[in-house]
Formats: structure tokens, sequence, C-alpha cells
């Protein structure tokens, strides 16, 4: 059978006679939608899914979601030529501070039935568990039984719960609290058999509770029994685990936060002796994608670093060799040898505190164009759980950057603290601090830059979208010395004007932090602005409203700053049709030109 939601409802399909099953009734009279993730877990908590099938097929978990306390945020199409219904949409758009949906967790059988809900309501204060806020994950255990995450309104405290399904009961089988914010990830692993013969069931746990994420064994009732992993670097995700041989293979950043290989290490080590080092099975530096096949015997690398383009590898799970190539490109084809790109030089800069930050840097050609300091423009992004720089052909095929370069204008990126992959301590400088450690560390690149001889003083930019763009917007206003303009796409303005999960992990609830909005506003700053600034937005972008926008012009008005816009009116968060992106591009070229 396949499951699906068609009109709010949770139905299946047989494959072998069509036969069509509703298995939930009552949204559409109470208002409510059951089997689709809300808005906060799509967009936040990486959970497209609202249903989840049990591995023998018989029941579908399935979420019921209540909006109905979250006043509808309206956005008009004003490009169209029509008006009423159709050329506006309604969202319950969860703001800072405000109230978030309701959700439940119920249990259906495939074939149809009575609903089984389990003893949970998240999003409710008043209930009696009124610190569950948020259902992160739902995972399936062996007996029939539900693992479900459950995560508080400050990301402070996440339960790890498990439910009977014939009855809804719970029963905590772990919790994890820290101060800075817990991280949600996808490590949580049922054991089919077991940590051992005293052991039986239990489970793989993922934790930051050291400052950087490692893999831990638990027993069936939530002890601890050790950790598979450990250092000063992080587990990306578990790739599989072989209980018979008695091995877990991982991604991570054993080799350096630039890179991503897979890795094995012993399923059940002795932890009375020291952790073995985990055995690296893939080859090359730079970035590696895997996928393991069912007898976990092979895997197929997705393989490429900033001087090579992708590579797809058949390799063995025994030793990382490589069986055969599935698929090449050498650089010396026809399409790669027309772009004629150079790859970027990565480096390592000094944060004001001494931390290590990494960036990559873009030279124009010498020979055309002559020694440096060459004018300049920073792409920013710098929000947490994004890495910009990377050992990537990503890097290389950065058309906007290349293009730059081509024009004989240096480009630079640089992940400043609070960004992704460097441990918690590194990325919790965010905390209440959005605005000020973000820029300060982009304000240290660019003074890097210029103390090199490589950035012509006085003509150094930025650009950057969403998150960059609000940092582009926040470097241009609080150091008018160094920046002397900036692109700023579909910008977060002000903090309050953004969503529940996102701002508050990092913010804090608006009411007790009031502080740390009003300094993380780029209205705030507004008055210092000398640069030339141009925005960006989409007119029905449903992330980032462009309301954001608005009241930055306003500021800006009342302050009597000089600005210039790009106007998007059938655009979302990004443009994403070809005429429209290639329009932007012509004219952020107009701007910098014009304005560098």
């Amino acid at each position: 059978m396949i499951a699906y939601v068609r009109d709010d409802e949770l139905h299946t399909v047989g494959f072998s006679d069509g036969q069509t099953t509703q298995l939930t009734y009552g949204a559409s009279e109470s208002g409510k939608i059951h089997g689709l993730a809300e808005y906060i877990a799509q967009e936040e908590m990486e959970r497209k899914m609202g249903f989840w099938w049990s591995p023998d097929s018989k029941h579908l978990a399935f979420t019921e979601v209540d909006s109905s306390e979250i006043p509808l945020y309206r956005i008009m199409h004003q490009g169209k030529s029509s008006v009423g219904p159709d050329a506006q949409e309604d969202h319950a758009y969860p703001f800072a501070g405000a109230a978030n949906v309701k959700v439940r967790l119920g249990v259906v059988p495939s074939c149809g039935g009575e609903t089984t809900w389990m003893d949970l309501l998240c999003g409710e204060p008043n209930s009696i568990h009124g610190d569950e806020e948020y259902l992160a994950r739902v995972n399936w255990m062996h007996n029939s039984a539900i693992a479900v995450q459950v995560l508080n309104r400050t990301h402070s405290k996440l339960k790890l719960l498990k439910f009977d399904i014939t009855s809804g009961k719970r029963e905590v089988i772990l919790e994890e609290e820290h101060d800075t914010w817990i991280t949600l990830h996808d490590c949580f692993t049922p054991l089919d058999k077991g940590v051992n013969s005293k052991h039986p069931g239990g489970f793989i746990w993922a934790s930051e509770k050291t400052g950087f994420r490692h893999l831990y064994i638990h027993d069936k009732n939530g002890v601890c029994l050790g950790p598979l992993t450990q250092g000063d670097w992080m587990v990306d995700q578990i790739a599989g685990v072989n209980e018979s041989s008695g091995v877990i293979y991982f991604t991570g950043t054993l080799d350096g936060p630039l890179e991503t290989n897979l890795y094995s290490t012993n399923l059940f080590p002795d932890w009375g002796l020291p952790l073995q080092d985990p055995k690296r099975l893939t080859q090359g530096t730079g970035r590696h994608s895997v996928i393991l096949d069912h007898q976990l015997l092979r895997f197929i690398d997705v393989y490429d670093s900033i001087k090579s383009p992708p590579v797809i590898l058949l390799c063995s799970l025994l030793d990382g060799s490589v069986i055969m190539p599935l698929y090449e490109q050498p650089l010396t084809v026809q399409p790669l040898q027309k772009f004629q790109q150079l790859s970027p030089e990565i480096v390592q800069i000094e944060a004001k505190d001494g931390t290590a930050l990494y960036g990559t840097l873009y030279l124009p050609d010498e020979k055309k164009y002559g020694p440096p300091p060459y004018k300049t423009l920073i792409n920013v992004y710098g929000g947490p759980s994004v890495q910009l720089v990377s050992d990537s052909w990503i890097s290389t095929v950065d058309m906007r950057a290349q293009f730059l370069r081509s024009k004989g204008v240096l480009v630079w990126k640089m992940d400043n603290r609070g960004t992704a992959r460097r441990g918690l301590h590194f990325e919790g400088q965010l905390k209440y601090n959005i605005g000020r450690v973000d820029a300060e560390d982009q304000l240290a690149g660019a003074e890097w830059l210029i103390k090199k001889g490589l950035a012509k003083p006085g003509h150094i930019g930025l650009y950057g979208w969403s998150y960059g763009g609000f940092l582009s917007a926040m470097c241009l206003a609080r150091f008018p010395d160094t920046f002397c303009c900036a692109v700023s796409g579909a910008p977060v303005t002000s903090w309050d004007g953004y969503d529940t999960f996102y701002t508050e992990k990092y913010m804090g609830l608006p009411s007790e932090r009031k502080d740390a909005y009003k300094y993380g506003s780029i209205m705030h700053h507004v008055k210092n602005l000398r640069g030339k600034l141009l925005l960006i937005h989409g007119m029905i972008d449903e992330n980032v409203h462009f309301r954001h926008t608005a009241r930055l012009i306003n500021s800006l008005m009342a302050e009597g700053k000089p600005y210039e816009i790009l106007l998007f009116p059938d655009e979302r968060h990004m443009p994403r049709r070809l005429g429209d992106r290639i329009y932007m591009e012509e004219r952020i070229w107009d701007f910098v030109e014009r304005n560098l």
C-alpha cells in the first residue's frame, strides 16, 4: 500500500486492487490536519513527514495539527491582475513569542479502524506536560512501540518518550538537558539484537553533552552504557549499523571540519579500555556523501573536493577500497574546460578571541588586473546550521563568485562563530548575540584582507541572502568605516517578525530578551548607515515576509537614508524562475559596478 494525505485526511491505496481506504476523519469539521507536518516542523526541524509506517505495515502513526490559536498572516499577490481569493493566501505563521500549533500523535490500523491517541499534546503550555512544546521526531521501535522526541520551548530540554500503541501510555526513557541548546538529529537507532546478552533491546543515541555530537549506546530503559565515539570533532549522521559483526558506520569531521568522511568503529566496545580510533573508509580530501548497500558489504561514494568535480565510486565497506568507478568527469572534458573555473583558496584566520575561522578566497587574474589590492565583495551567510566554507566543488562552481572574480573583484567567504560543524561552544557564541559576534567576525575577515594587502580600503562590499541578507545589511550599518555597499536579499530585519522555533532557540523570548532583540534589529543601527544599500525581496515570500523589508524602509526614510530596491511581486524566498534569476544577477552586477 501507499499512504497519502488528501483533503487533510490520511488515506491508503492498495497496489494490487487500487482500493482506497480513508483512515482518519473529522479534520475539516474541527479545523485540524491529519498526517501532514506543520510549517515549523518542515521549515526548522527538518521533519518533512506527518505520518510513519510501522515496520510490519500494520499500523500508521500520524500527527493531528491544530493551528486554531494562531492568527492567520495574509500574503497578497500584488502582481496578479485579479483580486480576491486567487490573489491572496493565509498562513498560520507562529511569530516569536506567540503561540505554536498543538500537535497530537495517533496510531491507526493501515486497513482502517479506531485511532489510538498517545498520551501526548505538544504546544499546550497549560497541560500536565507543559514543557513538551515541539514534536520533533517519531521512530518505530521493535515490538510495535513508538519512540518520540519532544523538545521544550527554550530548546534546553529534550525527552525521548516510548509509547505503547495499544494503550497510548507513555514512558520517559531518556532526558537530555543543555544550557546552550539542544540540536535535533536523526541518529536514534533501535537495535534488533540488543547490546548483548545482559542488555536485550537498546538503542544508539547522539548527544552534544561533551560539546561535540558523539554516539552512545543506551539499554532499553534509556540508561547510557557508554560512548562509541569521542573527541573534539563531531558525528554528522549514522550511515549504517551491522549488529552481527558489531560495527557501526557514520560520517563526521574527524579529519577536519572542512571535510566529510565515512568511518567505522566497534558497536560494542569494552568500556574498561580506551576507545579505539574510528577507521576511515573514504579516500581523498574533500566531501563524501555515502549510501550503504543492504548487505553492508559495499557503499556508493559520491565524492567531490574544491579541485575535483563529483565522482561516483563503488567501494568495499571492509577497507574502503574502490571496487569500480560508476561515474567520473575529468576536468579535461569540453563543458568544464569552457568555464575555465579556477579553484579558490581556503585560508585560516583568527577571530578577535583567537578562535580559528576558515575563509575561501577568489583572487582576480593578476596578469589581467594587476597585483592586489582589489575591490572586494564578501559573500556572507553567517547563521547557525549552515557551513559556507568547505573543501567542496560547490565552492569552485559558485558562478556569481567566479563571475565577479573574472571582472577583477576579489570575492571572500568566511564562516564566523555560530556557524555549523565546529561544536557547541563555537556555534553557541550566537546565543543572545545575533548581530554582534557574527558581524564582528566578518569585520575581522575584512581587516585581515586589508592587512594582507589583498582588499582595497574603502572599496569593500557585502552580499548575502536570508540570514546573509540580514548580516550584510547589519555589517554595512555597524561598520560604516569599513564597508561601502551591501546587497541584502530577503533579510530578517527584526527578529520579532520571524518564527518561534528558530528565533527563540538563539534569541530567547522577545518578552525576556528585549535588549538582544533590539540590538539584533537592523533598524537599531540605521542611523549609522553611510554606504549604499540594495534591498531585494520576493513579495510573496512565506518564510521571511516582505514585511521585514518594508519595516526597514520605514526606518531608512525616518533617518533620511537613501536605498535601492529590487522587488519580485510573484517570487517567494528566492527567485525561482530563470528569467527572474537572470534579471536579478544583472541588477546586482549593475549595483556593484556603480558602488564598489
